[in-house]
């Protein structure tokens, strides 16, 4: 489970600066602690400042999870840039982004950095507090009854900013000065309690544990914890008792008081609880601290340690509190169906702990260029995937593989009647250029043949990792076919794949998906033709009866249109034209691409004979060329029900994954499997934008389609 600790420290990135700042920050000591401590507890953990690109950041490191698969949690640190309800922003943000975090709500922490609100709470509950009084300014006058001494303080601070005694009118009218100018806010009044102050920590919800009482013995000076004290700039040491020495009814009184301030404001997870008790040991709680400090020299961590609670210890403990909250059982529980069997749960659990290495993974595929005419791309990306295979334990099969566009590699068990997993490794795209390098963003995944190559190439390596981690990768029946001749319609390479496949039970090609967890069952065939015309060099305004090339060609482009048959699923489309002339003459040779995609075989036949017959009927003049640069089969629907779809199909239901089937325009390697063998693609994640350079995978359904493919093969 991957846990984000968020906190304030350095950043002010805010749209603008108004209103209090915030003074209190966690050191960067005690922030790196906590992400030590989370991090030996076996979590993937990555700390963040709480400004306003916040959002973006956790988008980015817990996108959204799959069915079972739990969610990322943040540790919250957070005591906000500025205003008064700075504790609330950070937990309002997670609330409504739906991100689980560890403490209070926004609505605790509102009342408990109102110290007014909470006193009138804990009044309405039958808990003791001092009697008090509000100064909305320093001149307003005192109304209620109190003694001297007084306390006075900020209304809605902490970390006792502000906080001092005063015995007299002169002194409380300029405590409440300092307050007002400071902080821009009213001043709380109340009676000061002589006798000691003890602070009780609590963890945990249902039930609450109080921990033992910890006592502040201040020594000389005032009998009050200031901020000078807590940062120790005071000169004194301030001594912590624990636990505090009361009697054993005294303890259990103020413990009892505390876990009842707890849940009169509504806390969650933890906090501490401040009282006085005055000579005759009567207990008053002096205000609550929805967010107690992690501090190392702080109460709260000191009397975890003394009841056994280590550092590292209370911070999981924490963690482990909130997953209860949210969830229902243990963080450490798998949180997946139990129909599901250990070695299922073992793999689900592999690939949502190895997410991010997944995405890593994908970046460094992403960012090694391999374009079809690129061979140095090609070879470097060949035999990276070499090694991979190798330090996995596959070997090659020199029968499937040529060792320029296509190469094949088996397990120990081998490819016979296993199945055959199928991935280009080339990028369509002329070399030229700069290639466009990995970027993500919350939801999608961006770079240069990411959806095309590079996905199927991280799914299949992560699916063969997780399987050798449950000791299933070589006893399973299983191939291995990369080809590098895509943007060449396979045209060195589907023969070696027609016999591979000719060997498996099923075959699986890992190219881009539909959004929603579908698959492609079928897909069209394709066939480019190359157009050459040439002719003499004619002048501009030249009116012989012999045409230019280009015109000539051009006349003839509404017959090409006419060819199109979109009912019977036939498209004839003019791809590109290029022309070549000199000087200031006419063009004297074009070249164009045409591209037809079809699914029936004999309709593409007859189609072809009338592209030959629209540029070699009436030549006259031009001489004209044609080659057929590609022939890609179509993948038709078997007509028997493929095995493979509604294994699949099964899965996804089990794990509540999407699901779904869909046709498409594009041909595939699927077209060149013998029709005898069940074959699925599309079985690489959603994809948009393919081939252009703002191609994109959907970060989501990438771990959708390696967990969806290692199942199937682990059940096969």
């Amino acid at each position: 489970m991957k846990v984000a600790i968020v906190y304030n420290k350095d950043s002010q990135a805010v749209i603008n600066l108004f209103g209090v700042p915030n003074r209190e920050k966690y050191g960067l000591q005690t922030i790196n602690k906590i992400r030590d401590a989370i991090k030996a507890g076996g979590y993937q953990v990555k700390t963040f400042e709480g400004d306003k690109n916040i959002i973006r950041k956790l988008e980015e490191f817990m996108p959204s999870v799959i069915s079972g698969e739990r969610p990322g949690l943040v540790f919250n640190l957070s005591y906000g840039i500025q205003g008064r309800s700075r504790y609330t922003h950070i937990p309002s943000i997670l609330e409504m982004l739906g991100v689980p975090y560890v403490g209070s709500d926004p609505q605790t922490h509102a009342i408990a950095l109102d110290k007014v609100v909470t006193k009138i709470i804990l009044k309405e509950k039958g808990l003791p507090t001092p009697k008090f009084a509000v100064l909305e300014n320093p001149e307003e006058p005192l109304t209620e009854d109190l003694s001297y001494p007084l306390i006075v303080k900020p209304k809605d601070e902490a970390v006792s900013f502000g906080l001092r005694i005063v015995n007299n009118e002169e002194e409380l009218r300029e405590g409440a000065r300092v307050i007002y100018d400071m902080f821009q806010g009213a001043t709380l009044v109340e009676e000061y309690i002589e006798g000691r102050e003890v602070n009780v920590g609590l963890l945990g919800n249902d039930p609450v544990e109080a921990l033992p009482p910890v006592e502040l013995v201040f020594g000389e000076g005032e009998q009050i914890y200031t901020y000078e004290d807590k940062v120790n700039r005071s000169g004194r040491e301030i001594e912590k008792i624990c636990p505090a020495p009361l009697s054993e009814g005294e303890t259990k009184k103020v413990q009892e008081l505390a876990i009842a301030a707890f849940k009169a404001i509504g806390c969650f997870d933890c906090a501490r609880v401040d009282f006085r008790l005055d000579r005759e040991g009567n207990p008053y709680i002096l205000e609550i601290n929805s967010m107690p400090s992690l501090g190392r020299g702080g109460s709260y961590v000191f009397a975890a340690e003394k009841m056994g609670l280590d550092y590292g210890t209370l911070v999981n403990a924490l963690l482990e509190t909130a997953a209860k909250r949210y969830f229902g059982t243990s963080i450490m529980t798998p949180f997946i169906n139990e129909r599901h069997n250990k070695k299922e749960a073992d793999i689900f659990r592999y690939h949502t702990k190895n997410r991010d290495k997944m995405e890593e993974d994908l970046k460094l595929w992403t960012n090694l260029p391999s374009w079809t005419d690129d061979a140095v791309g090609l070879s470097t990306v060949v035999r990276r995937f070499e090694e991979r295979l190798a330090k996995l334990g596959l070997k090659p099969v020199e029968e499937f593989t040529n060792g320029r566009s296509a190469w094949t590699w088996q397990t120990k068990a081998g490819l016979n009647y296993g199945t055959l997993l199928v991935v280009p490794v080339d990028v369509p795209r002329d070399r030229g250029g700069y290639p466009v390098p990995f970027r993500k963003d919350p939801e999608w995944l961006y770079g240069e043949g990411i959806g095309s190559s590079r996905a199927g190439i991280v799914c299949i390596l992560q699916t063969l990792e997780a399987l050798r981690s449950i000791k299933k990768l070589h006893t399973s029946n299983l191939g291995i076919f990369i080809y590098s001749d895509e943007g060449r319609g396979m045209r060195y390479s589907s023969s070696f794949l027609r016999k591979a496949a000719g060997t498996a039970r099923q075959v699986l090609v890992l190219q881009p998906g539909f959004k929603e967890g579908k698959v492609v069952d079928q897909r069209r065939g394709s066939r480019k033709f190359s157009i050459l015309v040439e002719g003499g060099s004619l002048r501009i305004g030249s009116r012989g009866s012999q045409p230019d090339v280009l015109t000539w060609f051009l006349q003839r482009t509404d017959k090409i249109m006419a060819l199109n048959q979109p009912e019977k699923k036939l498209s004839v489309a003019v791809q590109e034209i290029n022309s070549e002339r000199h000087s200031m003459l006419l063009p004297h040779r074009v070249r164009a691409t045409l591209y037809v995609t079809y699914l029936n075989s004999t309709l593409a036949d007859s189609t072809e004979k009338q592209i030959e017959e629209i540029f070699t009927g009436d030549t006259k003049g031009v001489n004209v060329y044609i080659e057929k640069l590609e022939d890609r089969a179509p993948l038709l629907k078997n007509k028997n029900k493929n095995h493979v779809l509604t294994n699949l199909k099964a899965i996804c239901e089990e794990w509540k994954l999407p699901f779904g089937v869909e046709t498409s325009l594009l041909p595939s390697a699927g077209g060149e499997v013998p029709s005898r063998v069940p074959v699925v693609c599309g079985i690489g994640p959603a994809c948009k934008d393919l081939y252009t350079p703002n191609e994109a995978v959907h970060r989501g359904e990438l771990l959708q389609r390696v967990l969806l493919l290692t199942l199937l093969l682990l059940k096969d």
